[in-house]
């Protein structure tokens, strides 16, 4: 069966996360957006991991099961700690077969710090023991490490990474077998580093409020199965592993160098031109991903290994809906419209990949389904990302903009 699947968000347990992070929410917005399979996120920690039990249906195959939403349980763990004379900061993401393997993680990694603190515990804790901690407990487990690009906590980040899987990893590298893109990279600058071509890419929303899940999601046809996901992934099967669902890149929060108190957003050009040092404080910009990539890559743009697995850049509908009207995608008007729009066509991503141009322009209002279509040709620009700052997208121009404001003045 095809299915979509998001693999990495955080429970309510973890800082700056919505209350509403809980098993009924997510299976509600799940449905809403029209994935199948969610991951639990922060099953280290006892309360979230007490919910779980509580409230997941054991479907016996290494997933669980609430109101009709598949469940994989899933943690985030992160690694700060001192390696030949430097500081690593290292995300991981952790799936687990059985609460029994969870149940086992959380004995050990509670030995190493506070798993109490938060939904997403730092641990003191190389990367390399830790993955050799969790594949010794059972070797089923997948750990995958993520955001790979992010310049403060992650495996390639620019301020806190290293340069080669290997080095982070060593012996344990080849248990590890795909790589999580994160919101500021897509496949297609990760093509451009021929040393991750043996790995899988997989992308997911990291989400920390119902609403964002499925922003990055993974596209299967293959049965709902632990083990089955895990084959897949290990051999990077193209048959049964379709495409990933991608954020424009640009959108991401670290795309470009910059430093966010000084308002100054670069291409790696323009920082390289500065010396790396701020115009205005003088103080080093946080070197984004675009700039990371360019450093480690050994292909030039557009290059497109044979055994890729392929994507499509999407935009959120909220978003579309919010630049169609002119308005904060938080406003009321907008969660009105996003509501309406999915109980006609039955899911978001039914909208945003499926439905046909005739039944979306006969279905959605006309700027919205106009901001449909052109998010699904590209036609879109973005303010790129920097320093922490999500890129500002723009699907009708200024021209429209004041059009559409004039439109509404002559109404008056």
């Amino acid at each position: 069966m095809e299915f979509i699947a998001d693999f990495h968000i955080h429970s309510k347990y973890s800082r700056a996360t919505s209350r509403n992070m809980d098993i009924k929410h997510l299976a509600e917005w799940a449905k809403r957006k029209g994935i199948t399979l969610m991951g639990t996120g922060d099953f280290t920690h006892h309360l979230w991991l007490e919910e779980l039990k509580h409230n997941l249906e054991d479907c016996g195959n290494g997933l669980y099961k609430y109101e009709g939403v598949y469940f994989i349980l899933s943690a985030e763990i992160s690694s700060i700690y001192s390696k030949n004379n430097r500081t690593y900061r290292i995300h991981n993401v952790i799936l687990s077969p059985s609460l029994k393997t969870v149940d086992k993680i959380n004995e050990k990694l509670g030995r190493i710090g506070n798993l109490a603190s938060d939904g997403r515990p730092i641990l003191g804790l190389d990367a390399a023991e830790l993955a050799r901690i969790v594949f010794d407990i059972n070797e089923n487990c997948m750990l995958v490490p993520g955001h790979i690009w992010t310049p403060w906590f992650s495996v390639f980040g620019s301020m806190s990474g290293f340069d080669r899987i290997e080095d982070c990893f060593e012996e344990q590298t080849s248990k590890i077998f795909a790589l999580e893109t994160g919101l500021s990279s897509d496949p297609l600058m990760n093509w451009r580093l021929s040393k991750l071509d043996k790995f899988t890419l997989i992308s997911n929303s990291d989400s920390h409020s119902p609403q964002k899940i499925g922003r990055e999601a993974n596209v299967f046809n293959c049965e709902l199965d632990y083990q089955t996901i895990r084959e897949v992934l290990k051999t990077k099967d193209k048959k049964r592993f379709l495409y990933t669902i991608e954020f424009f890149p640009e959108e991401g929060k670290y795309h470009f160098d910059g430093h966010r108190l000084c308002g100054i957003r670069w291409s790696p050009k323009e920082t390289k031109e500065h010396n790396g040092k701020c115009s205005k404080c003088g103080k080093p910009v946080t070197v984004g991903v675009v700039n990371r990539v360019e450093a480690l890559a050994d292909r030039p743009e557009g290059f497109q290994p044979d055994n890729a697995i392929p994507f499509k850049h999407l935009i959120p509908l909220d978003e579309i809906i919010a630049e169609a009207k002119g308005v904060g995608k938080t406003s009321l008007a907008v969660e009105r419209d996003y509501l309406s729009c999915v109980a006609k066509f039955g899911t978001e991503f039914e909208i945003l990949m499926r439905a046909s141009k005739a039944d979306l322009v006969k279905g959605l209002p006309a700027k919205i389904a106009e901001g449909v279509l052109r998010v699904r040709e590209g036609k879109v620009n973005i303010k790129a990302g920097f320093d922490g700052e999500y890129g500002i997208v723009s699907i009708f121009g200024d021209e429209e903009k004041r059009a559409k404001n004039e439109e509404q003045l002559s109404l008056f």
